[in-house]
């Protein structure tokens, strides 16, 4: 009609996404934050046992790097670190089970016998932790390697940080997939300190895709707190590996805005490094693009965030008060009565 407007068309959203795709990476963003901050609180309760580790500032790059795999039962494979919660979750990891897991309860996934984010479920597609120096990149290949031999399509995803680039596992392990060409991609994480040691003090490389480089691995840097661009370029590397065309390494450019662990003050920290990493913040560039793109109406993030702090809340008040496991329990899955083992190796030779 004349002297009619019309708003503007919102623009495409990038990699093959759907709206209802983003508003799902934004509830995953919001759930691995809220839950991190529950924690924290029952940390200063005396309620979580041992350390607690926070991904704060790098919640982007976990969530949308898991979620550009096949998830579901027997599909693709991830490894985490202990700052990948995000990771976890996407998987299909409950906060139930992080929160059971933290505080060592009985009926934690590991019947307390570890803590944080140290469980897998082999169905959902997730691998505990042996060790966060670069041990779980030769495991890794190894899984990946099955794949390739059973012919299965399935991919593996593994996270390895700065610090633990410079280990002799991460170079054995990556250099072995690389050879077997592998269907696995290595997420490197960039976050400026292995636990207080800059990057520039132990390696004299600007980017860790420059180390794959070095074994003949394609190996891309992208900003770790854009959501979308880690989506991106971890999809791709993905879609190849199960092509058949070997390892890819994505390296993700972020920043951990809190200490090693809740008992680390950070002082070798600048203050003003912080200040403009918090300005950053890749769950606020997340939101401001689905808002200012059109992609979402601030009503649909306000219901998630609501019906996130309820999912937190009944997670907590459903296990804060669980008892911890049994002390009798201690020996159990550990030992095996002589008679009993007489029996299983008997039933093993004879099948």
């Amino acid at each position: 009609m004349p002297g009619s407007t019309s708003l503007p068309k919102a623009p495409p959203i990038p990699a093959g996404l759907s709206r209802d795709q983003l508003l799902e990476i934004y509830r995953f963003l919001r759930l691995t934050r809220t839950l991190e901050e529950r924690l924290t609180a029952l940390y200063k309760q005396s309620k979580v046992i041992g350390g607690l580790f926070r991904s704060l500032g790098q919640e982007g790059e976990s969530v949308a790097s898991a979620y550009a795999l096949e998830r579901g039962r027997h599909r693709d494979f991830l490894s985490p670190l202990i700052r990948n919660l995000g990771s976890l979750l996407v998987m299909g990891a409950q906060p139930v089970q992080i929160l059971r897991q933290y505080m060592a309860k009985d009926q934690s996934p590991t019947r307390g016998r570890e803590l944080n984010v140290h469980f897998g479920d082999l169905e959902l597609g997730y691998l505990g932790q042996i060790s966060h120096l670069g041990d779980m990149i030769p495991v890794m290949a190894g899984v990946t390697l099955t794949f390739k031999m059973r012919r299965e399509p399935r991919v593996g995803l593994v996270y390895i940080g700065d610090g633990a680039t410079s280990t002799g596992a991460f170079h054995e392990g990556l250099n072995f997939a690389a050879v077997q060409r592998c269907p696995l991609v290595v997420i490197g994480e960039y976050n400026g300190y292995a636990y207080s040691t800059t990057p520039e003090r132990q390696f004299a490389v600007r980017n860790l895709a420059d180390k794959a480089k070095g074994y003949g691995i394609p190996a891309v840097t992208v900003d770790g707190n854009d959501v979308l661009a880690v989506y991106e370029a971890t999809k791709y590397a993905v879609d190849r590996a199960r092509m058949g065309k070997g390892v890819h390494f994505v390296e993700v450019k972020t920043f951990r805005r809190k200490g090693h662990a809740e008992h680390d003050d950070q002082h070798y920290v600048p203050q003003e490094e912080l200040d403009r990493w918090a300005k950053n913040d890749p769950i606020d560039r997340y939101l401001t693009q689905l808002l200012s793109n059109g992609w979402a109406e601030e009503q649909d993030l306000k219901d998630i965030d609501g019906d996130v702090r309820d999912e937190i809340d009944q997670a907590t008040d459903l296990c804060v008060n669980e008892p911890l496991p049994p002390g009798e329990s201690a020996l159990s899955g550990v030992y095996v009565h002589p008679a009993t083992a007489d029996r299983l190796w008997f039933r093993g030779l004879h099948g």
